[in-house]
């Protein structure tokens, strides 16, 4: 017999005991009800390792796939749900399947490519070590370019790229286009133009690049200690301050300012050291180190 859900003593404080399903009065301890409904899952789990292998969701969806990651996939394995063996015969046919299953996923031109250009994108995210967040936003914007028809008449590797360094200014991440052309085998010439095309068709507003985080940056890279970086980075606000970084190229500019500053502090670091490590001239270096050096001492008298 169904047990009421007002216990007799008048009290609504209870206590719920998941293992008998049981609804109990904390004052008389009368049971009011026998038949709660189970939300908990079937199996127990000891750790969290047990607990992701036993859920039942798949991955998240992301940007990142063609499909977005719902499509379903059948798996590469000779048994079936029960774990027995698979016939041959039986096999044989979800081969064929898993064959046709795998070509009707991309059907359209957008979908293949939208397929080469992620599984390019996903190589790309091991070689230069970018975070998800980077990778979901650079497949935000190629999306958002093949919309507009942009991937059309030029090659998946430059627009791929154009994206990710777009992804990665807005993001705040110390890559430079250089990076990203030596990695994705495509000339920076061509990838700054499908950079501003980009840009400029999608109307977006990129953020300038940080000074300070070029200086970490290059400092790391030529060696410099932790004192010439924080002297530079002292130099660097000043020249913020000023507006003498305006128009400079970002690396350029840090180039020159942890020079000045290791001639400052004593260490024996050569333009062509830091040129190297920065990615521009020794003609860039020696140009900037004057022009801020002369600035900088002006203001100083």
């Amino acid at each position: 017999m169904k047990a009421s859900l007002v216990s007799p003593c008048k009290h609504d404080r209870t206590v719920t005991d998941p293992e008998s399903g049981e609804i109990i009065c904390r004052s008389c301890g009368l049971v009011i009800s026998d038949r709660i409904q189970e939300s908990r899952p079937e199996w127990r789990a000891f750790n969290s390792q047990e607990s992701d292998d036993r859920a039942r969701t798949g991955i998240p969806s992301s940007l990142a796939r063609h499909d977005m990651g719902l499509s379903t996939v059948i798996a590469r394995t000779d048994k079936d749900a029960s774990g027995r063996q698979i016939e041959g015969v039986m096999k044989t046919t979800m081969d064929r399947l898993r064959a046709w299953d795998f070509r009707t996923q991309a059907h359209s031109p957008t979908d293949r490519n939208l397929r080469q250009a992620f599984s390019e994108l996903d190589r790309l995210k091991d070689k230069l070590s970018l975070s998800d967040a980077v990778i979901e936003k650079t497949a935000y914007i190629y999306r958002k370019a093949q919309e507009r028809g942009l991937v059309r008449g030029r090659t998946i590797s430059a627009t791929l790229g154009a994206a990710l360094y777009i992804a990665i200014r807005e993001t705040g991440m110390s890559r430079t286009l250089k990076d990203i052309a030596e990695t994705s085998n495509v000339k920076r010439k061509d990838l700054a133009r499908m950079y501003r095309l980009v840009v400029m068709e999608l109307d977006l507003k990129i953020p300038m690049i940080d000074p300070m985080k070029c200086i970490a940056r290059v400092a790391s890279k030529s060696g410099l200690s932790e004192k010439t970086k924080r002297h530079a980075m002292n130099i660097m606000q000043d020249v913020v301050k000023e507006g003498m970084s305006a128009g400079k190229d970002p690396m350029g500019l840090a180039a020159s300012v942890l020079y000045m500053a290791s001639l400052e502090t004593g260490e024996n670091r050569t333009q062509t050291d830091i040129a190297d490590a920065a990615g521009v001239t020794e003609v860039t270096v020696r140009n900037r180190y004057k022009n801020l050096r002369g600035r900088l001492d002006a203001l100083a008298n």
